[in-house]
């Protein structure tokens, strides 16, 4: 009788595995469902044996295509390059299968159809391992469940909820929009700050070539035409503060080491150092509460950053309470993937409260970070028992705010840097002009003190 290896889940969420003897696949199946455990993935045993025995044969060009096999899905499987996928793919994903469902296909069939067309390799390889563990008798958010890095808890606990009330296909779409509308604000953001941060970039590139590489070049150039004469205090500050960029950022010819045309010097080390250590700092919560919300406050960025965290609170809230899933369970999540530690506090603050079976608005005002409107609404909403509609409202009003506050932004810092290269290019040009303009000074005066003497 045919083997059968199984991976399943017992009533308490443990993975076990083992082997199941049957006549087929199916019978396989039904004996571990018999033996209480939820089947989540049953393959044929003697095809594993197969491949090994087929791996360990180096003369069989057969076994040479199955070895290349097994190295390509071992490939597939390294954490660092692979299992998570883009937001734009998953967007996409799930998209297409809040529309097939909606369009009365089957879930599995609609899985197997998006297994086949699917392009990014990790990706398909998830689709089909959901697709057999609802094969193996797994609910659709238990076989989600699965791919913690692809599909987060908002995701998994709202298809939850629309298998428990039978709205699949409505919480499907809810999610496909909810995703859609993340990716459209966060899009709209990235573009407005593409173009001046490429204008930064681009104008620290030239200050830095400049300060570098031609500024200094001037000096001997002055020494040689003043012969010795006394620079003006302007240019020798230009000039030293050239030298000192040059000497501690790059280091060139004789002074780099190892015999290198080119190697960082310490400013470029301590910039890198002090990265590595801002990064591994955030990793701490006291200094993550305190960068979180020095970004809420910070002048310019500060009012788009706090203007996308209540849309991104509101429009995770929203979605999941008007799909089914719990107050508390809701909260429990939008905590979770606030992006923000100082609102992660304030909605445990709220958690809290209707924990105890009190309002969401005491809370909330209590924590300074939500305006007074949204506060308003919201106590409206749960007066009124429209709360999910009014958190969308409130999601809707402040993503066009997000909108005009990154274009008053970015009609902002255009100006403001325009006006900081003017300045930083027209000292140096200043700089540069004025021993030339004192030599042609100096070299008209003697000239037309000799011509009076001759008189």
């Amino acid at each position: 009788m045919p083997k059968f290896n199984y991976v399943a889940m017992d009533s308490k969420g443990k993975e076990t595995r083992g082997t199941m003897e049957g006549n087929n696949l199916n019978e396989a199946i039904n004996r571990v469902k018999e033996m209480g455990f939820y089947p989540t993935k049953v393959t044929p045993a003697e095809k594993g044996k197969e491949k090994e025995a087929k791996g360990k044969k180096g003369g069989s060009a057969r076994g040479k295509k199955k070895g290349k096999r097994d190295l390509k899905s071992l490939e597939i499987k390294i954490p660092l390059l692979s299992g998570r996928v883009k937001p734009k793919v998953m967007t996409a994903f799930t998209r297409q299968l809040a529309t097939l469902v909606d369009a009365g296909l089957p879930l599995l069939r609609g899985m197997r159809v998006l297994e086949k067309q699917e392009r990014n390799p990790a990706l398909k390889r998830i689709i089909g391992e959901i697709a057999v563990g609802i094969e193996g008798g797994s609910t659709f958010s238990e076989a989600l469940a699965q791919h913690p890095k692809v599909f987060n808890k908002l995701y998994v606990n709202m298809v939850k909820a629309g298998e428990l009330g039978g709205v699949l296909e409505v919480v499907l779409n809810r999610l496909a929009e909810f995703m859609e509308k993340s990716q459209k604000i966060k899009g709209k953001v990235v573009a407005a700050m593409f173009y001046p941060v490429a204008v930064m970039i681009v104008a620290v590139v030239i200050l830095a070539v400049l300060m570098i590489f031609v500024v200094p070049k001037f000096e001997q150039i002055f020494a040689d035409m003043l012969e010795g004469s006394k620079l003006p205090g302007f240019t020798q500050l230009v000039l030293n503060i050239a030298n000192m960029i040059k000497s501690r950022t790059i280091l060139l010819e004789g002074d780099a080491p190892w015999g290198l045309p080119v190697f960082p010097g310490p400013v470029v080390w301590g910039i890198v150092a002090f990265v590595i250590v801002f990064k591994v700092a955030l990793k701490t919560q006291f200094v993550r509460r305190l960068w979180d919300k020095t970004k809420l406050v910070m002048p310019v960025f500060g009012p788009v950053i706090s203007k996308v965290a209540i849309a991104r609170f509101t429009r995770t809230l929203g979605t999941l309470v008007s799909s089914g899933v719990p107050i508390l369970q809701a909260l429990t999540i939008v905590k979770e993937t606030s992006g923000n530690m100082v609102v992660s506090n304030a909605v445990a603050n709220i958690h809290e409260s209707v924990k105890e079976g009190e309002t969401i608005t005491a809370p909330m005002d209590a924590s300074r970070v939500f305006p007074p409107m949204v506060i308003s609404m919201v106590d409206v909403g749960e007066q009124t028992g429209a709360l999910p509609e009014m958190l969308m409202k409130i999601a809707d009003t402040y993503e066009d705010e997000v909108d005009n506050a990154v274009s008053a932004m970015t009609s902002l810092l255009e100006p403001i840097m325009i006006v900081f290269l003017a300045v930083i290019v027209g000292s140096i040009v200043i700089a540069l002009f004025m021993p030339l303009i004192e030599m042609i000074n100096k070299l008209g005066g003697e000239g037309g003190g000799g011509g009076g003497g001759d008189d």
